[in-house]
């Protein structure tokens, strides 16, 4: 199983990106890995909230593929607990998921279109972080959800 960690927006600011790489080069021990970076649509100072969101579905959309298992965080998702997590991803690939895909909503968050189309709707925290951040909480925490399907000494219970 490949996981695959999709972002609208900038790159990474240097302040996180050292984090991110760091975890990436680690969940790569486990499964194959990837960070798409999908950048912001042009002209979206232009465009109202729910337009930009519509636009950044539609990119999104000719990305996946039919038999991608989308993730979506979004403040409204259910909680995992990192155990939890694990358990998430040893199932997804105990049922043979080809790519996992774990999607980071843009600015304003993800239009419904993605909400429906996902697989799990899933919220890292009730607090909001900025997206730089996200990134590198997702990274560690998939992370971490390796280290413990694999019984190893980084998670403490």
């Amino acid at each position: 199983m490949k996981i695959s960690l999709w972002t609208i927006g900038k790159t990474n600011e240097l302040y996180v990106k050292a984090g991110i790489d760091d975890f990436t080069k680690r969940i790569s021990r486990y499964f194959p890995v990837e960070w798409h970076i999908i950048p912001v649509p042009k002209n979206s100072g232009m465009l109202s909230e729910m337009d930009l969101k519509k636009k950044e579905a539609e990119i999104i959309l000719e990305w996946l593929r039919p038999d991608d298992f989308l993730v979506v965080l979004d403040e409204k998702g259910k909680q995992l607990t990192s155990e939890g997590l694990a358990r998430f991803i040893q199932t997804r690939s105990n049922e043979s998921v080809k790519n996992i895909v774990f999607l980071i909503g843009g600015a304003f968050g993800l239009d419904q279109q993605l909400i429906d189309k996902a697989k799990f709707n899933w919220s890292l925290s009730n607090l909001t972080f900025p997206h730089q951040l996200v990134r590198l909480i997702l990274a560690e925490q998939i992370y971490r959800a390796c280290t413990i399907l694999r019984n190893e000494k980084y998670h403490h219970k």
